[in-house]
Parts: structure tokens; C-alpha cells; sequence
């Protein structure tokens, strides 16, 4: 438990808006939970902030305290941004998959070091705490997403949210939607839920890509399964074993598990930059994704036009522009597949396949 004396907090309290775009696309009230707006890019810097708080209040020598993290993105950059607060210093190692401007986002943050090995996560995790942690007496091992203070962390979330829409003198939100990884946020929202009386009645969809669907197939199959690998563009949902505590409150819970495709993730990011000038990566586009086309009605038909959806806008710092157009340019076919409302903006300023013309690159025309 954190003292009341513990660091202060690495993370802020985020804006929730209600959007008259999306409302209108989805056919009921979307409240964006903004969390791209976090000082690290994206909500990871709850839980592991919070992780960071935990283990310099109880670590033996906390004034030389050296955290390393293993990531191939965002939770290295919230570590860094996270210890900078807390002035104590931060070594993160990422895959060989790892795009450079990734890489000098965490270095430019305030990285020790940035070490770049292995063919995916687990192999720059495995170097991470054989070789680096064992030759530090003062480092401190920072897990991804699997940890009850990062949950305790990410539970935050659903806190600001009670109040916000207390604010704006809503009583509660009937279903939150949020992307699954490894399942930090998911566990943080659920126990978040679990102390609040509107909560304990909210809906809570959880949304994965196909090829990193590892929660999804875990709740088939009653159990929870590795995947071979990770084959979507949403690389940081790329977890191929959601956490054990995930699957465990997911099925207490009885969350709606749903799988959209990279192209439906990408789709979300190019109306969400159109329709709210936000930009995430597909991790964040796949929540997006569901207000448009009839999604989010096929998976929850209960939904009326009063309904009060919260989408949490996890964020991600691995898109940018030049990105966003090369997912328009290879994804655009989706449109056409799309059910269309002109009273949307993002319809208007969508790409080619959504006035009429063709698209190949890998899709039949």
C-alpha cells in the first residue's frame, strides 16, 4: 500500500468529452476519455506511475532506486516519463522491431539507456532480467502490464470518469469500451467498476485485433492460451498470453470480447483524426472503430439513442501523419463495406473507397 507521504503523482486527471461526431455515427451518447493526453502519450502511465510510487516507498535504497522496463513502445516511454517525475532513473530495452522514432521518443523523454535486442518482446524482457537486473543491486523490474499496482493504477481511470459525468450530472455510464494487451487497463477498469454502485451494473466491451486477440481466444476456450505469434499492425496489443488476473475478471465480470480487424483499427484512426482531430495508433482506433458502421449496435443491440457509451481513448505514441495516410491508402476498401451517414463529418473526407472507386493492395476489387 502507498503511504500518504509517498512521490507525487506521474499521471493527470484527463478531460472526458461527449462527441457530437461520434454520438451521431454510433446512434447513441459517446463520452471520449481522453488519455492520449497523458504526459507519456498514453494510459499506461497510471498503472506503472503508480508501480514506480509503490516500489520507491518500499524499496531498501529508494533514493538510488534504477527502474528497466521492457517494451516495444509505450510503457518504456511511461516508465521514463514516469521516474523523470520522480527524479530516479529508468533503462528500457526494446525488441529489434521497434521503429526509430519510437526509439528517440523514450530517449528524448529522459531514458538512462535504450537497448535494443531481441526478435520480439519476450526475448528483450529475458535479456532485460538476466543480464541487466542482475548486475544492479538497486534496479527494480517494471512489468508492462501485469502487476496489481499498475491495475490499482489504471483503476484511477474509472474514478475521474464517476466524477466527471457526476459533474456534467450524469449518474453513471451504461457500457465503457477499451483495447486489451496483456490486460492492464482491463483489470484496472473492472476493479475500478467493482467500487462503484453504477459500476457494478456498466457493461464493459473489450476490443482486440484478429492476430492479437489473445484474450478472446483465451474466453473460447475457457482458458487461458498462448498465441503462436502476433500478426496485427496493432503491435501494441501484441501480448500472445493475456494476464491471468485479466481472463479471471473478465469471465467474473462476463465482458463482451470482441475482434475487429486491422483494417476496421485503422479505419478508427483515420475518422476518429477526421471526425475529433485525435491521432492514436490502431491499438486506440480499434475503440473508435466500433461507433461507425453499425458496430456498435450489432454487438450491443440494447443500446437506445439515451445510452452513455464511454470510449477510452488510450492514446499510443507510434503514429503520426505520414502513418494515418498509409493506413487510408491500404485500407480505405473498408469503407465501401461501411454503412454511410452524411451527417457524420469523417464520411465526407473519407478515403477513395468510400466514394465509389477501387482499392487493391491485397483486397479484391
Amino acid at each position: 500500500m502507498v503511504r500518504s507521504d509517498s512521490p507525487p503523482v506521474s499521471w493527470i486527471k484527463t478531460p472526458l468529452i461527449e462527441s457530437a461526431n461520434l454520438s451521431q455515427a454510433a446512434g447513441c451518447r459517446i463520452f471520449l476519455k481522453l488519455e492520449n493526453l497523458q504526459p507519456s502519450g498514453s494510459f499506461k502511465i497510471r498503472g506503472i506511475g503508480n508501480l514506480l510510487r509503490y516500489h520507491i516507498d518500499n524499496h531498501d535504497t529508494p533514493h538510488i532506486t534504477h527502474f528497466y522496463c521492457s517494451s516495444g513502445g509505450n510503457a518504456g516511454l511511461a516508465c521514463v516519463t514516469a521516474a523523470r517525475a520522480l527524479n530516479r532513473r529508468a533503462t528500457v530495452v526494446v525488441p529489434l522491431s521497434t521503429k526509430a522514432d519510437m526509439i528517440a521518443k523514450i530517449k528524448t523523454a529522459g531514458a538512462h539507456e535504450v537497448i535494443q535486442i531481441g526478435k520480439n518482446w519476450h526475448e528483450a524482457d529475458t535479456y532485460l532480467r538476466e543480464t541487466l537486473l542482475a548486475k544492479d543491486e538497486a534496479g527494480v523490474y517494471v512489468p508492462p502490464f501485469d502487476h496489481p499496482e499498475i491495475w490499482n493504477g489504471n483503476s484511477s481511470l474509472i474514478d475521474e470518469v464517476g466524477q466527471q459525468l457526476q459533474e456534467q450530472g450524469e449518474d453513471g455510464a451504461d457500457v465503457v469500451v477499451c483495447s486489451v494487451g496483456g490486460g492492464g487497463l482491463l483489470s484496472g477498469l473492472l476493479q475500478g467498476l467493482g467500487r462503484l454502485d453504477w459500476g457494478k451494473h456498466c457493461k464493459v466491451l473489450a476490443l482486440e485485433t484478429q492476430g492479437a486477440d489473445s484474450l478472446h481466444q483465451s474466453l473460447l476456450r475457457e482458458e487461458v492460451v498462448t498465441l503462436p505469434s502476433i500478426t496485427s499492425i496493432a503491435t501494441t496489443l501484441g501480448a500472445t498470453r493475456i494476464a491471468q488476473t485479466a481472463f479471471d475478471l473478465a469471465r467474473k465480470f462476463e465482458v463482451k470480447s470482441a475482434v475487429l480487424s486491422d483494417a476496421e483499427a485503422a479505419m478508427g484512426c483515420w475518422r476518429l483524426a477526421d471526425d475529433e482531430r485525435i491521432i492514436v495508433e490502431p491499438a486506440c482506433g480499434v475503440n473508435a472503430a466500433v461507433c461507425y458502421g453499425g458496430r456498435l449496435k450489432k454487438l450491443l443491440p440494447d443500446l437506445i439513442p439515451e445510452s452513455k457509451v464511454v470510449i477510452v481513448v488510450c492514446g499510443g505514441s507510434s503514429v503520426g501523419l505520414s502513418t494515418l495516410m498509409e493506413y487510408r491508402a491500404k485500407y480505405g476498401w473498408v469503407e465501401q463495406e461501411m454503412i454511410q451517414d452524411p451527417e457524420v463529418p469523417s464520411t465526407l473526407s473519407a478515403p477513395n473507397g468510400a466514394n465509389g472507386h477501387s482499392h487493391t493492395n491485397g483486397h479484391p476489387k
